[in-house]
Parts: structure tokens; C-alpha cells; sequence
């Protein structure tokens, strides 16, 4: 994989929305003024299909780095509060940003598709499956993503499925970066239960230059359409809060990442510096047990 020169994500974009939505963005409107400009009905296939600036740009950096894999079980006390009723409280009933899915979506949009490969549908998603065989160092993480309905109170959205993915303590994206192309590792599809909840168990993820740590998700009507981006209903990025990135990144696995998180703060990430009040998940725990993220995605 290319390292910052962004020569393999351009690869898979080759000028027309996304080239004019640069040229937008460059004369001083934010990401998210240029898809209001273009109409609600292009926003989805904006933000699957056209890579942002920052993300597309700056490419996974990938270095090597100490320590083993961790075992321990991820962190299930002190759990910030998650709502488990039908509905959840007016305050929280908010739409989630819409955000791109970046250059490495394995969801047959640019390129392989996970989606469709027997396995896919795990909570567990740390190790690669069907034929892959690394299973990528880190601190482990749980991420809860409750689902909510916006446009019926926050009603649980009770069988849709959510698709998660993300990078590697080094920085790596499984089936893209150089190295782990015949690898899945750190994807994985779940479907809500009664209360809308999905959750995943996985690693804390890598920071490379050019984006602030996040994880991205891809929400579905449900478990049988999550084949194939164009079925999708909602796409965005879970952001960690910075306190808890500095803890993890202190750590032998995560080098790369330490030397690469102080670039590029929340504030002046291309993804969330116009806003990410809906995508700041609120963990808890400790890097010697493991972190629990959790965030209401409404949809």
C-alpha cells in the first residue's frame, strides 16, 4: 500500500462528483453545505462513493511494532448507560451524520466485496475468516451501536444490521493495504436484537496521518440486504474520545500510531471538524482490561 502520496485510493476515483465536491470544499464550503447543495437524494451515494479528501490522500502508514496479542476480554463494567426500553430519550433521538465510507469499504463499492463471503456475520470480527489467518495485535475493544428509528420516536430498529470496519494498530486496512490484501480481519456485520443493539468485539484502532482515530459503519434495513453497498441506509465514522487514544496508543502495539495521532486533532480532521456530536462515542475501561465504546446511531 502506498503511504501518504494517496497513489492507491486514487486509484479508485477518477475525478467527476467527488473531484467537484473538492473544488467546492476548496472555495470555503464545508463537506456537508456541498451534499445539502446537491440535494438529499445524492447524499448517500456521496458519502459511499466519493472518498473524503483526507482520508483518500493520506493512505493507512504502516511500520512495525512490538508487543503480543492481547487476550483479555474486553471491558463489560462502568458501562456509560445505553437505553434498553423501545425508545430512547427525545435528546438523543438525532439523525447521524452522513459521512464518505472511505477508499477501503470491502463492501464492493470500489472494489472486494466482504459482504457476500460466508462468515461475515460475527461479533467477534479481530481475526480474518474464510482463509485469511492473521489476527492484528491491539487493545480490545467493544462497540455497542444501538439503532434507532428518527423518524418514529427513536423506536428500536429491531433486525437491521450494522456493518463495521476499521484499521489496525499499524495503520492497515485488511483486502487494501500492502501486505494484508488476502485478509478481512477487523470486519464484521451483526444484526439488532430486540432493543436495536449490535456489538462487536475487536481491537482499538491504529491512528494514520491524515485522519483522526475512528471506526467506520454502514447501517442496513437488514441482515439479508447487507450484501451490497447500494443497499445501505446510512453510512458514518465513530470517533474516540482523545483521552482515551493517548492511553491506548502509550502501549508497545500501537508505536506507529503514537508518533502519528498528534497530526491531526479532532478539530482539524477533514471528517469530523464540522461537527461530531453525533458520532463521539462515550467509553469506558482501561487498557489493561479493554475499552467499551457505545453510541446511539440514529437513523
Amino acid at each position: 500500500m502506498q503511504h501518504h502520496d494517496g497513489a492507491m485510493a486514487h486509484d479508485h476515483h477518477h475525478g467527476g462528483l467527488e473531484a467537484d465536491l473538492q473544488t467546492m470544499a476548496a472555495r470555503g464550503l464545508g463537506r456537508r453545505s456541498v451534499l445539502g447543495l446537491l440535494g438529499g437524494g445524492v447524499l448517500f451515494a456521496a458519502a459511499g462513493c466519493a472518498g473524503d479528501t483526507a482520508e483518500t490522500v493520506a493512505s493507512a502508514t504502516s511500520s512495525g511494532s512490538g508487543g503480543a496479542s492481547s487476550t483479555a476480554a474486553p471491558a463489560t463494567s462502568g458501562i456509560p448507560s445505553i437505553p434498553t426500553s423501545g425508545t430512547t430519550p427525545v435528546s438523543a433521538c438525532t439523525a447521524i451524520a452522513a459521512e464518505t465510507a472511505g477508499p477501503f469499504p470491502g463492501n464492493g463499492a470500489n472494489g472486494p466485496n466482504a459482504l457476500t463471503k460466508s462468515g461475515i456475520v460475527r461479533r467477534d470480527i479481530r481475526s480474518s475468516f474464510g482463509g485469511g489467518t492473521m489476527s492484528p495485535k491491539g487493545v480490545p475493544l467493544t462497540v455497542v451501536l444501538r439503532l434507532v428509528d428518527t423518524r418514529k420516536g427513536c423506536a428500536a430498529l429491531a433486525g437491521a444490521a450494522a456493518y463495521a470496519w476499521h484499521c489496525d494498530a499499524d495503520g492497515r486496512y485488511s483486502m487494501y493495504s500492502s501486505g494484508v490484501t488476502g485478509e478481512n480481519f477487523l470486519r464484521g456485520v451483526q444484526e439488532a436484537d430486540a432493543a436495536g443493539t449490535v456489538t462487536f468485539l475487536t481491537t482499538f484502532p491504529g491512528a494514520y496521518r491524515g485522519r483522526y482515530p475512528h471506526i467506520h459503519f454502514e447501517i442496513y434495513p437488514s441482515l439479508a440486504k447487507a450484501t451490497t453497498s447500494a443497499n445501505k441506509i446510512a453510512t458514518s465514522q465513530l470517533a474516540l474520545p482523545e483521552d482515551t487514544c493517548n492511553a491506548v496508543y502509550a502501549t508497545p502495539a500501537y508505536r506507529a500510531s503514537a508518533a502519528n495521532f498528534p497530526s491531526t486533532p479532532l478539530q482539524r480532521d477533514g471528517i469530523f471538524a464540522d461537527g461530531w456530536t453525533t458520532q463521539l462515542a462515550s467509553v469506558a475501561g482501561n487498557v489493561a482490561d479493554g475499552y467499551t465504546a457505545t453510541l446511539i446511531v440514529g437513523v
